[in-house]
């Protein structure tokens, strides 16, 4: 009887160590669950919204225009925030509207801004290689590459792809 009962506890504990080791390599390498910090994705991403982000997606390729990736801001502090701009991209805003490369380009995900002043005029930068020009949706109310910079691609630590807290607002982030 004895033996039974440390044979199922072994297995127990075997298991419970599997799931353990499992949770642990996923979470460093593959997924994460990150907490949106202030109102500089909004309307998009509300403060305190949980997401997952995807870890493992670039390596695979870059960060591509429309992402919503997070990234070291600083030794302290990660950043959410939109790519509108790739390695080699002029970016500019210019009467309320984004150019890439001298053409005008659609964001969908500001209608919900229609009408109000939402992005000051912004010179042309052009985006080295190694690196990204990222923005938050609430362009009045966000740091930025507008403010920082051009983000290295190194910093990037991954993608937003699902919001999962509140789970009334449960969604997919990537196109």
């Amino acid at each position: 009887m004895e033996t039974k009962i440390l044979k199922e506890l072994f297995e127990w504990a075997k298991s419970l160590t599997i799931a353990v080791i499992l949770a642990f390599l996923i979470h460093t390498f593959l997924f994460a669950v990150v907490v949106v910090s202030g109102p500089s994705m909004e309307p998009t991403l509300q403060n305190n919204e949980r997401l997952i982000m995807n870890k493992i997606i670039y390596k695979i390729h870059a960060p591509k225009r429309g992402d919503i990736v997070i990234f070291h801001a600083s030794e302290k502090e990660d950043y959410i925030k939109r790519v509108i701009g790739e390695p080699g991209d002029k970016v500019e805003f210019r009467n309320q509207q984004l150019y890439i490369n001298d053409q005008p380009t659609q964001e969908p995900y500001l209608d919900r801004y229609s009408g109000k002043i939402i992005t000051e005029d912004f010179p042309p930068v052009t985006v080295p290689d190694g690196m990204i020009f990222v923005v938050g949706d609430n362009r009045g109310n966000s740091t930025d590459s507008r403010i920082i910079g051009p983000i290295s691609l190194n910093k990037v630590i991954g993608r937003a792809d699902l919001a999962i807290w509140p789970l009334s607002q449960i969604r997919k982030l990537w196109n």
